[in-house]
């Protein structure tokens, strides 16, 4: 499928055994040097993975990726499989109930590992809406139970559930341009932020096509109404780019990342190579 682009480089780059020495393990040209960082910001967290119990174009199981996860060096990871209106491969002709239980596997099985290995682990999902796409926080399990209408609801409603629930949604990589992507749609007034640093777009961009074009744009887009910004990988296997965001304390919920968010609390993010403060300023 078109959905699965980016894969299809990582499983093309993986063949062709084009990674170095330091990125036997992860797939990376380097492990950047964050020591100084880390120090000051020492918890740090994917903010947006895909399993494959849930997501189609996912190589990697939950227990997988949290196994890696924490080999890596985060403190916490958010599950955020595709969901109904995107690229899952969960079987659509369940009953909801049956539905959101296959769905939540990946996450559970992350979870379950988390729980033994000291990873924290918190449950989120992506929402697709012909290919333009919600990062959700702060919402679980239940919640989506008690919701189905969330299979056919707009862009609109959604905000409004997610908001009645206490969550937030941040745009995800908003202007991302892939065959799978009809076209760029902006929602200022159905998100609360964007995810300005999306580490798929650095790890495979080139000569031929600047992807982080794309980050660029969406940061600029942040700032211009205002929005919270997030970083993540985007990550589908165990081949890990090491994006996402630091923070000073531990979180203790997604509900705890949400009010970080919304509160304006200090972080910083990273597409895995290099360090942005939370407006999206590289740090030099």
């Amino acid at each position: 499928m078109a959905y699965n682009l980016i894969l299809f480089q990582i499983v093309r780059q993986e063949k062709a055994g084009e990674r170095c020495p330091l990125g036997k393990r992860f797939g990376m040209e380097i492990r950047m040097d964050n020591t100084a960082i880390r120090e000051r910001y020492p918890y740090f967290y994917e903010t947006h993975l895909h399993t494959s119990e849930s997501s189609a174009c996912a190589r990697s199981t939950g227990a997988e990726m949290a196994r890696a996860c924490k080999e890596y060096g985060y403190t916490g990871i958010f599950v955020t499989d595709h969901n109904w209106g995107g690229n899952t491969c969960v079987d659509r002709s369940l009953p909801w109930d049956a539905w959101v239980d296959r769905f939540c596997l990946g996450y559970e099985h992350a979870k379950a590992e988390g729980d033994q290995i000291g990873l924290d682990v918190f449950f989120g999902y992506e929402a697709g809406y012909n290919a333009t796409e919600f990062l959700l926080y702060g919402i679980d399990k239940a919640w989506m139970k008690a919701h189905p209408e969330l299979r056919s609801i707009s862009v609109e409603e959604q905000y409004g559930l997610v908001h009645e629930a206490g969550g937030l949604v941040m745009h995800a990589h908003p202007y991302r341009e892939e065959a799978y992507i009809p076209e760029v749609r902006l929602m200022p007034d159905w998100v609360d932020g964007v995810e300005g640093i999306n580490a798929a777009h650095h790890w495979y961009s080139g000569t031929l096509r600047d992807k982080t074009v794309f980050d660029k744009r969406a940061v600029a887009y942040a700032r211009a109404h205002g929005f919270p910004l997030s970083a993540g990988s985007d990550i589908h296997s165990t081949n890990l780019f090491g994006g996402g965001m630091a923070f000073r304390r531990r979180l203790r919920s997604a509900a705890d990342y949400v009010q970080a968010v919304l509160g304006g609390e200090d972080y910083v993010l990273t597409d895995g190579k290099v360090w942005y403060d939370k407006k999206g300023n590289l740090i030099k």
